[in-house]
């Protein structure tokens, strides 16, 4: 059922990113454009879209030309958040989509996503087949009589919006106040309008396009959130939003201005949705915390595990779909949530319309709701290191007469805690998480795997 991981050479679980004028040169992205378009074929009809950064413009202008070069007819969508594109490459019936981002890295990095004709991106085996036009120098370019051409949508963040506003009773938000933070990235063309749509009072800071992203880094933090937090707590708003790099996700504040955990988030919204279509089934990958599998099991909806990343979980969402299942939900406890009944991709627009749908909803405030949910206690870590695999296989053994899945990395389970060793797909990083509903338990196990991996580390 759930997709098995296969290795590649320049993709990590969402993309492929790196510093621009290193790793990340408009020569690179030509490769992978015109393998892309090699793929699809001339005639074929792909739509680019790119995140604020000052790197944008010249990766959009190589990719634009190998798709074209390929006979591969580009629809540019200009500055749109991922999931935006992922939604228009469905609704204009594109044969694929490149989204220029680097999501939540610093502003040095930019990247590529590959999204195919569903609007999810693209699977581990297409992607090495993608990689291997590269490397082998297999890519074509077409006669001059089949280049490609390229044109504009000027209505595209509109479409968008239409979308996720059509999903929600009208004015839903009416007397709510709420403080969106784009983050300087594109959705400060899409959320605000999209919570205003639906009634609200939307205040908002770092609401300009600057790839240099002056207000805080695009990886929202608690730290980095203390604006947004400050700006709720004067307007007496029930919460605030913010998104990382590409809008695919949503971190949020409670009305007092305190930082809400990933799986905080997806418990809340999982729990909204199994109330409303109970019995069905929440689908997320390991590292996700058992709070939300405890929400749904109030609602009698059980939880699938994948392998850790947004397509792994919308895919397999997608097979359990297709065998009659109830999916009502998915997603990680990164903010990156999955609406199946809008489209199967994180959407960050989608989550913060979510929210306030199921704050309106209720007559307590967030922070009161949060304090009804189970109480988990999650540690998260990550230490640099280039052996990762090394890792892996050493807490193998070292933690062999307990119950493993290694589906992605290496996961453990001891006593009323689990632990999860995995490398990142995107850094050379190794990703540590423990939990317990006993927070001395779980802390004891983080201590001790990030002793036994000190050797291996940088």
């Amino acid at each position: 059922m759930a997709l098995e991981k296969l290795e590649k050479k320049y993709f990590g679980t969402n993309g492929v990113r790196g510093v621009t004028g290193v790793d990340m040169t408009p020569v690179f992205a030509l490769g992978i454009a015109e393998a892309f378009g090699t793929m699809l074929g001339e005639g074929k009809k792909v739509g680019i879209g790119r995140d604020t950064r000052t790197s944008g413009p010249a990766l959009n202008a190589a990719v634009r030309a190998g798709l074209m070069a390929c006979g591969c007819n580009v629809i540019d969508f200009g500055v749109v958040p991922t999931p935006c594109l992922q939604y228009l490459v469905l609704d204009h019936n594109l044969d694929g989509g490149v989204m220029i981002t680097a999501s939540h890295n610093p502003p040095e990095y930019n990247g590529i996503k590959i999204i195919e004709a569903d609007g999810t991106e693209m699977g581990d085996e297409r992607t090495i087949q993608l990689e291997q036009t590269m490397i082998q120098n297999k890519s074509v370019v077409s006669a001059w009589d089949k280049v490609g051409d390229c044109t504009e949508e000027p209505q595209a963040r509109k479409l968008y919006i239409d979308s996720i506003v059509s999903q929600f009773p009208k004015d839903c938000g009416k007397g709510i106040t709420v403080v969106v933070d784009p983050g300087n990235g594109p959705a400060a063309a899409t959320s605000p309008e999209i919570l205003r749509r639906l009634g609200c009072t939307v205040h908002t800071i770092n609401a300009e396009f600057n790839g240099r992203f002056p207000g805080r880094l695009p990886e929202p933090s608690a730290e980095g959130l203390a604006n947004l937090s400050a700006t709720v707590v004067a307007t007496g708003a029930a919460f605030g939003v913010a998104h990382d790099g590409d809008a695919d996700r949503a971190i949020f504040v409670d009305e007092n201005g305190t930082f809400m955990d990933g799986n905080i988030t997806f418990a809340l919204l999982a729990s909204y949705f199994s109330g409303k279509y109970p019995g069905g089934v929440i689908v997320t990958p390991v590292s996700t915390s058992g709070i939300v599998e405890a929400v749904g099991k109030k609602y009698n909806c059980t939880t699938t595990y994948t392998v850790v990343g947004s397509i792994y979980v919308a895919r397999t969402m997608r097979e359990l779909l297709a065998k009659g299942e109830k999916v009502i939900i998915g997603g990680e406890g990164n903010g990156g949530i999955i609406y199946p009944r809008h489209q199967f991709c994180r959407d960050g627009g989608m989550s913060a319309a979510t929210m306030l749908g199921f704050v309106s909803e209720k007559t307590s405030p967030l922070s009161k709701l949060i304090a009804e949910l189970p109480s988990f206690t999650m540690y998260q870590e990550k230490r640099k290191t280039t052996r990762a695999k090394e890792i892996v296989a050493h807490m193998r053994k070292y933690f062999a007469d307990f119950p493993i899945d290694e589906r992605d990395g290496i996961r453990i389970t001891r006593g009323g805690a689990w632990g999860l060793i995995r490398p990142s797909g995107t850094e050379p990083l190794v990703r540590v998480f423990t939990e317990s509903q006993n927070p001395a338990e779980a802390k004891t196990l983080l201590n001790e795997i990030l002793a036994e991996i000190k050797p291996y580390l940088e």
